[in-house]
């Protein structure tokens, strides 16, 4: 272990150890007493050996500290680097996005419009933060806000508008950077490689060959130092573009932070699209209710004009030449019995007052030809009746008439 921190070997090194090892190190007392007791190495317990080994390394805890923000210098350029560019790109998006930039003069005109004749009316401008203030105006009817309206002004008349949230694309990232987290991180950085940068002038000279402290700290600082000043520019670059940013939607980059700024930018855009998304269902749903609407309308009104056929006597269902309501035009004239009501023609009328049965008329004139000719008759009589029988029979009438009649036929 000894040897792993003279030689600065990453390999074996972890953060996690560095940082186990500068929890638990003895202070400077107790290591000048471990470091006396070399001779009684052999009667030591082993954390107290550890101890006597680790001693004896010069300047322990500054290369110990060393070798932790060696260890850690990539995660903190990667942790403060993409604030950087976030914030920067979301300031030139929302600079350049001539969108935007027009659904604020739409805004502008619908509330200067609507505060006509108050004291607000004919405004220049008005503050960002009133974007996310929209979505408290609502209708009369309570079902809509500003921003519905707004949302559907805009996707009917000014569909460049909807484009806006596509050119804002670091909105979302730039709205969780806090500037002043970021400023504390680098200078913390900086901090780190100037005590470095001391502590290498200062160091000892190396303690063996195994010893290379030194020599990879140098070459480590170097970079660590090139990589902060990009950072510090880039940082800089940032401030200024967020300083024009206040410039141009006229607000004090001082009082409003970015963080601030960012996070209600993005909710209005949030808010936009889901507004947008919300318009989209309540037409389609407004235009279901009309559909069902018309169909129920049409359904009665086929309906009454059935029923009035039905009263009438004038029962239909293909007057139009079509099979629509067919079924439901047989189910109704039967629950109401129209099928079973039909008018008696002249000759069923006839044949219920004065006719017979066509059997029965058969049989009575067989019976008064074998009382007239009872011998010489017969065969011809018999051939007459086969002769009748194999005619067909005549109309016999409905089945209702032919009950109707039973009685009168019996006789």
């Amino acid at each position: 272990m000894k040897n792993v921190i003279l030689e600065v070997n990453e390999k074996v090194l972890t953060e996690n150890m560095v940082q186990s090892l500068l929890k638990l190190l003895p202070e400077e007392e107790q290591m000048s007493v471990l470091s006396e007791m070399k001779d009684e190495y052999d009667d030591l317990a082993e954390s107290e050996q550890f101890g006597v080994v680790i001693s004896s390394v010069k300047k322990l805890k500054p290369r110990l500290t060393a070798i932790l923000f060696r260890l850690q210098f990539e995660e903190q350029v990667n942790n403060v680097k993409p604030d950087i560019v976030a914030v920067t790109a979301a300031c030139e998006e929302l600079t350049q996005s001539e969108s935007f930039a027009h659904l604020l003069q739409i805004i502008l005109l619908v509330g200067n419009y609507m505060n006509a004749g108050s004291r607000n009316a004919k405004a220049f401008g008005f503050s960002i933060s009133y974007l996310c203030k929209l979505r408290d105006t609502k209708s009369a009817d309570q079902k809509q806000t500003l921003l519905h309206f707004l949302a559907d002004l805009c996707q009917e008349k000014y569909t460049d508008v909807m484009h806006f949230p596509d050119e804002l694309i670091h909105l979302e990232k730039a709205s969780r950077v806090s500037a002043e987290t970021l400023q504390k991180n680098l200078d913390q950085m900086g901090k780190q490689i100037k005590s470095l940068e001391k502590d290498i002038e200062t160091f000892p000279p190396p303690q063996n060959e195994k010893d290379k402290f030194i020599e990879k700290m140098t070459s480590f600082v170097a970079i660590a130092r090139e990589q902060f000043e990009k950072l510090e520019l880039m940082h800089n670059n940032m401030q200024k573009q967020y300083e024009d940013l206040g410039k141009f939607f006229v607000f004090d980059p001082k009082k409003i932070s970015p963080e601030e700024l960012f996070g209600d930018l993005n909710n209005f855009r949030n808010m936009f699209q889901q507004a947008v998304t919300e318009n989209q269902k309540r037409k389609e749903s407004e235009e279901k209710m009309r559909k069902a609407k018309l169909a129920k309308e049409k359904a009665e009104k086929e309906k009454e004009e059935r029923q009035k056929k039905m009263n009438a006597g004038q029962i239909n269902i293909n007057d139009d030449g079509d099979e629509t309501g067919i079924m439901d035009g047989l189910l109704e004239a039967l629950q109401s019995g129209a099928a079973f009501r039909r008018k008696r023609g002249p000759r069923q009328a006839a044949m219920r007052r004065g006719s017979s049965h066509p059997v029965t008329n058969i049989l009575a004139k067989e019976l008064l030809q074998e009382n007239s000719s009872p011998s010489s008759g017969g065969k011809k009589t018999r051939m007459d009746s086969e002769t009748k029988k194999a005619e067909p029979a005549k109309d016999t009438g409905s089945l209702e008439d032919l009950l109707e009649d039973i009685p009168t036929r019996s006789n």
